[in-house]
């Protein structure tokens, strides 16, 4: 039986490439990219990726054994399925990537860096997804799950991170996030080069990227904590009755970014700050060079805070809470 990950790991290719089972057909498409069709019509689309970052093993873990069970013949298949193991040689070398942070190319960016590796793979995969889509019906319903774990600890173990959108979110995407164990939502208001923003702007998916834990090698997650995540993955694909959602999750909006612009560039927070952690008005957060930032609103919430990002890459994000959305929930 094919077995996506161990391929991947090991930079091999399958024999024969495609293959079928009672329930779907399969095609292997490229170093870590599997396309798997239902044998019955279908009008939904769905484009799981995982590994974007080659140390966040624990998405390509609950993934993996996923597939497995849809290539043994073991579940049904509802919807057309894109699986992507995003960047293969920096989970190899168990590293979040090689040269350049591939979920900072999408959108075309990769045209503005060398030619690198990760550079080449966000075309790969902009290609890979845009064939994907026009291969089904113009009324498809498309989602797009981005799978990562987060570098540092947080307040929230699950939380989502939501690409700027013009249109109203659908609800039933929604009540998957909740029903998937997200305790929080985080909605960006500008464009950006994530993966999942270029598959909602470009091709107007419903798309998330799911934050599950925190980095760690293969073999040491903990998965059970991501059980909901894990089961209501399984829902969508064949069909079956989502977990049942707890708590609403708890919706925050970027309100600044902080930007490494120079050398000089100085956070002051430690390294163990959790993301999610609270800062009062006023706050000295960074400063580069004679650029300062201090938190803006009565109280801002830090996210994937990075001092060692790239120049011209983010070191942080400034959050603020969405009160009337929250305040409803109490």
């Amino acid at each position: 039986m094919l077995d996506l990950l161990t391929l991947t790991l090991n930079g091999e290719r399958p024999s024969p490439r495609a293959g079928r089972n009672a329930f779907m057909h399969w095609q292997w498409l490229d170093d870590g990219i599997l396309e798997i069709t239902p044998l019955q019509a279908t009008t939904r689309a769905v484009v799981i990726s995982a590994g974007i970052h080659g140390n966040e093993t624990a998405p390509v873990e609950i993934l993996n054994a996923l597939v497995s069970e849809l290539l043994a013949g073991n579940l049904p298949l509802l919807p057309r399925l894109l699986v992507v193991y995003g960047n293969p040689t920096a989970l190899r070398a168990d590293k979040r990537y090689l040269r350049c942070d591939l979920n900072r190319l999408f959108g075309g960016r990769w045209q503005q860096y060398e030619d690198c590796m990760e550079a080449r793979r966000a075309w790969r995969l902009e290609q890979a997804m845009e064939t994907f889509w026009q291969a089904g019906n113009s009324d498809e319903v498309r989602w797009h799950l981005d799978l990562h774990t987060a570098i540092r600890g947080s307040w929230y173990t699950r939380f989502g991170v939501m690409p700027m959108r013009e249109t109203p979110w659908p609800e039933d995407f929604l009540h998957w996030l909740a029903a998937a164990g997200l305790e929080a939502l985080v909605f960006h208001r500008a464009p950006g080069g994530t993966f999942t923003h270029y598959s909602s702007r470009h091709f107007g998916a419903a798309s998330c990227t799911l934050e599950l834990g925190k980095a760690l090698p293969f073999g040491n997650n903990d998965l059970s904590q991501f059980a909901a995540t894990h089961q209501a993955l399984r829902a969508i694909l064949t069909g079956g009755s989502l977990p049942g959602a707890g708590e609403p999750p708890r919706r925050y909006r970027v309100s600044q970014q902080l930007t490494r612009q120079t050398d000089e560039f100085r956070l002051h927070m430690s390294r163990e700050t959790l993301n999610f952690t609270a800062f009062p008005q006023g706050t000295l957060l960074a400063e580069d060079g004679e650029k300062r930032y201090y938190v803006q609103q009565a109280r801002e919430y830090v996210m994937f805070p990075n001092p060692d990002v790239a120049l011209g890459q983010r070191a942080g994000l400034m959050l603020v809470e969405d009160n009337a959305h929250n305040q409803a929930l109490r």
